[in-house]
């Protein structure tokens, strides 16, 4: 069995080839180069030493990795075989060199004896081009090797073996799904070389340049305003350490019933923030709701019903299912042909599983919201008033049914006449396009703001709520009132 040694050939001329590696080139009885498309390859040829390339490989092949994998199987082999292999590649050996990886797996796997020699790679005379100071934090990467870069990376960029326009265009869309379109990058083309290329240029322009070749290399400073993408994993990764043996004990007792509430009280807190108007209050209620989102989805996994990304697919799908306008073929005039589309998309969906008309409405909807559901629903299949004028008529007499049971005491009738009331105006509040939930909630917060103002004068004129008469309380209220509290 033979033996592979992996030498570099230096980062463009020939002086920067180690005397350790050109020994080694020199008295190599096989010399295998994984291109020949590297400057020092003219002195080589000058001094007559025999070698073999594989540039017909990056022909043959589909894929970068193709090649790679292809260039790896045949040195191991070849050493496998009996010969003494000397494989050259340019730059460093161990600076993104996809083969040189390849290849030691492969040797270590099939007990070839491997060395690698060290070499000068680019990186150490683009340190001096470009006054960058590695201790600063410098990532190194082939360009094939892109789908592997962590949308939060923290250091400045190299990706070499940027081969051709294609390749250009390829890192450019890459790139641009976390750094500025404009951000400004620096094309290193021909490095160490009397013909060297260095300068500067917007990120959208990359494969927009002539002369791009096997020697270009591209580089990134450091962007602390890249963008960063969305991830739901540290809340679900703390979810479930919270519920896991030695977490939290209140979170590991709760179960889907328990936590009915909790979710309900969140929504309603956001709906708050929302009236506020208040940014930083929204972020933290949506914040909560999330919360109590991943709880349940935590604990459905756990009894093996489905995840936290089942719930993200399903409504991804189904966002896209119900959007053929935007995702399909379909053409809609307005807002309203959307509407008509994603009902009627809703409706095949559901069709087997809801048989009446008012299916799909949940029974612990808040009442005034069910309501609205109800009549909604009942109103698509044309059980509905043509305008709102017959919808007072319906408010005045169940007002006036009211009295009639106020005045009889009996108390279940009384209580079915308000839910009638109630039901009235819920149908008032759906024909003039308001939620009525939605309405009420503002009416209580006004109601609380109002009567904070007056508790505030009340304390003010240190006066006694048993000494205040329904008088004074009201003037109080007409001023908050005035302030528009």
């Amino acid at each position: 069995m033979g033996e592979i040694t992996i030498v570099g050939l230096g980062p463009g001329e020939f002086g920067f080839i180690t005397l350790d590696t050109w020994d080694k080139i020199k008295q190599a009885a096989t010399l295998l180069l994984r291109t020949a498309k590297h400057p020092t390859v003219a002195e080589i040829k000058k001094r007559e030493i025999a070698f073999e390339s594989y540039d017909t490989v990056y022909t043959e092949k589909e894929t970068f990795e193709e090649v790679y994998r292809s260039i790896a199987a045949n040195v191991v082999e070849r050493a496998q075989k009996g010969e003494d292999i000397v494989y050259a590649v340019p730059g460093s050996p161990l600076v993104a060199e996809r083969t040189v990886v390849l290849i030691r797996d492969l040797a270590a796997e099939r007990q070839v004896k491997l060395t690698i020699l060290p070499g000068m790679s680019f990186v150490e005379v683009l340190y001096v081009k470009l006054g960058v100071d590695p201790i600063d934090g410098l990532t190194i990467i082939d360009s094939a090797d892109l789908e592997t870069l962590p949308p939060d990376l923290a250091t400045a960029l190299v990706i070499t073996q940027v081969y051709n326009q294609q390749v250009a265009s390829d890192t450019k869309l890459s790139l641009m799904e976390t750094y500025p379109d404009d951000y400004e990058i620096t094309l290193v083309r021909n490095l160490g070389l009397p013909d060297e290329a260095i300068y500067t240029l917007p990120l959208y322009e990359l494969d927009r340049q002539t002369g791009i070749d096997h020697l270009t290399s591209v580089y990134i400073p450091t962007c602390e305003a890249k963008q960063k993408r969305f991830e739901m994993k540290p809340l679900t990764d703390i979810m479930k350490i919270l519920r896991s043996p030695g977490g939290c004990p209140w979170d590991i007792e709760q179960n889907h019933q328990s936590l009915r509430r909790n979710i309900i009280e969140e929504v309603y807190e956001v709906i708050e923030a929302i009236d506020l108007e208040n940014p930083k209050l929204l972020c933290e209620e949506l914040g909560d709701l999330l919360l109590q989102i991943v709880f349940h989805a935590r604990m459905a996994e756990e009894a093996g019903s489905f995840s936290m990304q089942d719930v993200i697919d399903g409504i991804t799908e189904k966002l896209i299912r119900r959007h053929p306008h935007v995702f399909g073929d379909i053409t809609v005039k307005d807002a309203g042909e959307v509407v008509l589309n994603w009902d009627a998309i809703k409706k095949i969906e559901k069709a087997a599983e809801r048989k009446s008309v008012l299916d799909g409405v949940p029974k612990d909807l808040p009442s005034l919201m069910r309501a609205y559901k109800l009549q909604h629903k009942a109103a698509k299949v044309g059980f509905d008033w043509a305008d709102i004028g017959p919808v007072w008529d319906k408010v005045t007499e169940e007002l006036n049914e009211l009295k009639e049971a106020v005045l009889e005491k009996d108390q279940k009738h009384i209580e079915e006449e308000l839910g009638d009331l109630l039901f009235s105006i819920v149908n008032v509040s759906r024909f003039l396009k308001v939620d009525a939930e939605i309405a009420l909630n503002r009416a209580n917060y006004k109601f609380l703001t109002r009567f904070l103002y007056i508790e505030e004068q009340v304390q003010a004129k240190s006066l006694k709520w048993e000494n205040v008469d329904i008088n004074r309380l009201n003037v109080l209220w007409n001023e908050a009132k005035a302030l528009n509290l």
